[in-house]
């Protein structure tokens, strides 16, 4: 006679922790609806989905959207964050360096043809304190290499793959905004994305060509990412999506494989 009453219970339990966890979720996406929007929008898809393109004449008529989002992450305190569990941080800080890169763009679009348009002789157009973030003024390079990868938190060197300096050299500017929940998958599937584009990294007989970005950031793979303690057994770790047949591999575990440095393209990733 127990039966159905228990039923009953299990299920209004389990409803209630469905629904509790999808009103956590729906919470934890709701701070970057609006960049998920505008990036839904107005990031378009190229090179057979290893890059994208933006449009920032697009954006620059929903400017109002973006500048309501950057608010928005500016009203966030150091304490708040430093509450947040790691996978919510690094969303809140890869997103911001994304945004705020789109917002420095916009300050003189249309009228450059590059981000390093915006720097000027003494200084790179990352090092602009324009970026008021977690209680400072910061640079777009203090939220890359001061707030990621020089805190020693989340030691993921797949946060490559997934800041985007508005250039075609870079890794694709994801078409949604990155959260905690899918995080983990995001970052792996960027980083797919990016070792698997032949223009940008491919191997040929006993040469591995790469992106610049692994001659730049090397130190960041080799500190036992997934075991990773050299460059060559990060690759490893990806040899389908860099199309390494078995000798290749071979070669490269035992360090007989040249890897070769390609020049890095600064044109600016604007949709035409």
């Amino acid at each position: 006679m127990f039966k159905t009453p228990l039923k009953a219970l299990l299920l209004g339990s389990a409803l209630v922790a469905t629904s509790f966890a999808t009103s956590f979720a729906a919470q934890a996406q709701s701070m970057h609806d609006s960049w998920n929007t505008l990036l839904n929008k107005h990031v378009i898809e190229i090179n057979q989905g290893h890059s994208t393109e933006v449009d920032y004449t697009a954006i620059k008529r929903e400017h109002a959207q973006l500048k309501a989002y950057l608010d928005s992450l500016t009203a966030v305190t150091q304490s708040e964050f430093d509450a947040w569990e790691k996978p919510k941080q690094l969303a809140f800080l890869i997103n911001a360096y994304n945004a705020w890169t789109v917002e420095l763009i916009l300050t003189k679009y249309p009228s450059i043809e590059s981000i390093k348009d915006l720097g000027s002789f003494f200084s790179s157009p990352w090092s602009k304190e324009f970026v008021p973030l977690l209680g400072k003024t910061r640079s777009l390079d203090d939220i890359e290499h001061g707030l990621i990868r020089g805190s020693g938190k989340y030691n993921d060197p797949r946060i490559h793959f997934a800041v985007n300096c508005a250039s075609i050299g870079c890794p694709a500017l994801r078409e949604e905004a990155y959260t905690a929940t899918d995080l983990e998958s995001q970052l792996q599937e960027q980083t797919v994305r990016f070792l698997s584009d032949m223009t940008r990294n491919m191997a040929q007989e006993n040469t591995l060509s790469v992106s610049s970005i692994f001659k730049w950031y090397g130190d960041d793979f080799e500190k036992g990412f997934r075991g990773a303690n050299t460059l060559q057994q990060f690759f490893l770790q990806y040899p389908d999506a860099l199309k390494l047949i078995p000798a290749q591999q071979k070669a490269l575990k035992n360090d007989d494989m040249k890897v070769k440095f390609l020049d890095y393209n600064w044109d600016l990733n604007v949709r035409h």
